[in-house]
């Protein structure tokens, strides 16, 4: 059958991200959708964001396009140009390979829920999170100047 059940499929907010990057995240809680729907050509994510908390560190992909669906709340959507309003129904996309550093804040006092969606060579992206000393790849993390983070991306 194809509608998921929620409950059923674990959440977590682990993070692979390297302290003190980790720390925006922490009221980030997601379930991978994708590997229970037996998907193998397309990442997809239910995410919940409690109130203060970030979905990722302002970043772009090479390789992967990504596509966010606002189901509940509120966020403020932080990219180059600047911030704008995210509602339920609202649908954001980013192009494989558009340097658009992009992430969204809970700046409401209650949770905000969005599917989040990514296609492309997942084994070969890359990109980049402009406001920090951090780009990833296939192996995790480093910083721009290539020395490596201990730690290891969750996929």
């Amino acid at each position: 059958m194809p509608k998921l059940d929620l409950d059923a499929i674990p959440q977590t907010n682990a993070t692979g991200y390297p302290a003190p990057f980790d720390a925006d995240v922490a009221g980030r809680w997601y379930r991978r959708l994708a590997p229970v729907a037996g998907l193998t050509r397309m990442g997809a994510s239910h995410v919940v964001l409690k109130p203060g908390a970030y979905s990722s560190q302002r970043h772009w992909h090479r390789l992967e396009d990504e596509l966010l669906v606002m189901i509940a709340g509120e966020a403020i959507l932080i990219e180059n140009e600047g911030e704008a309003i995210v509602r339920p129904g609202d649908v954001l996309a980013w192009a494989a390979g558009v340097e658009n550093g992009h992430r969204l804040h809970n700046r409401s006092d209650a949770d905000c829920i969005f599917v989040a969606v990514s296609a492309g060579d997942k084994d070969r992206d890359s990109g980049e999170y402009p406001d920090i000393d951090m780009v990833f790849d296939p192996d995790g993390y480093a910083r721009k100047d290539g020395t490596r983070y201990p730690t290891k991306r969750i996929p």
